[in-house]
């Protein structure tokens, strides 16, 4: 049994690899790539040497050159596909009861034994349609479970004016004195009407990343990161901020993810 793995992040490669060997050590990886271009090679290139497709397709949705679901519009996928993302857990409740597993990133142990354990199970007694009209399908569902309008700007005030900031304009969110505010890239101060959790819920994650709970930042605003003790990382910040910035332990590696994406 064989797989490719279809990830344009090294360490989210390096870190799958390591979880299959130890898990699944009989799992040969046939190949990687890191793009739409690449996979579609792949494949076709494979095919004209004469070698079945693989039996396995751990792939990515979001990758250098655009969606990953343009690769089943290039060519057939006969593959079995386990889906690996960064989208919110709630925006794919559409995986939930198909054949088709997907894996949040970064991948955990006990979920890629899950997802492994399920394909198993397909192999042996196929219960559901995971040709390519079911995976359009899927991929229908989860489009429409994934359309999420997220925040653009904020109506803010300042002194008897009323200011609309873009949310590009914004370095990061804190909390203090049990109020929330944002910093600008020009370093202005502006309090908001939402709590974070009510904040993480409407931006972007590919922009904002919740450090802590009382924290959210943007790439930009990471000047500097440094090893913290308890397996934390300090960070220091432009604007500068007049408090410790630590990533949380549990959030380092989701953290380090995001920073190189």
């Amino acid at each position: 049994m064989n797989a490719l793995i279809v990830e344009d992040e090294d360490l989210s490669v390096r870190r799958l690899k390591k979880m299959i060997g130890e898990v699944a050590p009989s799992l040969d990886i046939a190949g990687v790539t890191d793009s739409i271009e690449q996979t579609v090679e792949w494949v076709l290139e494979n095919r004209g040497a004469g070698h079945a497709d693989p039996d396995l397709i751990f792939l990515d949705i979001e990758l250098s050159d655009g969606q990953s679901f343009e690769i089943f519009n290039r060519i057939e996928v006969s593959s079995a596909i386990i889906f690996t993302t960064s989208y919110d857990e709630y925006a794919l409740q559409a995986f939930r009861h198909n054949s088709i597993d997907y894996l949040l990133k970064p991948v955990h142990r006990d979920d890629l034994q899950r997802a492994l354990h399920k394909y198993e199970k397909m192999r042996v007694q196929p219960e559901t349609d995971h040709s390519l009209a079911g995976i359009r399908k899927l991929l229908e569902d989860f489009k429409k479970a994934s359309s999420v309008e997220y925040r653009q700007r904020f109506l803010v005030k300042q002194g008897q004016k009323m200011l609309s900031i873009e949310v590009g304009e914004i370095a990061y969110f804190f909390t203090d004195d049990r109020y929330s505010f944002f910093m600008t890239d020009s370093n202005q101060k502006m309090l908001v009407d939402y709590t974070l959790d009510e904040l993480a819920e409407s931006l972007d994650p590919s922009r904002f990343f919740r450090i802590n709970r009382g924290m959210m930042v943007t790439h930009r605003s990471v000047d500097k990161i440094d090893p913290y003790f308890g397996n934390r990382l300090a960070l220091t910040l432009r604007p500068t901020h007049n408090k410790e910035a630590l990533v949380s332990r549990e959030k380092v590696g989701d953290f380090k993810i995001w920073m190189g994406k």
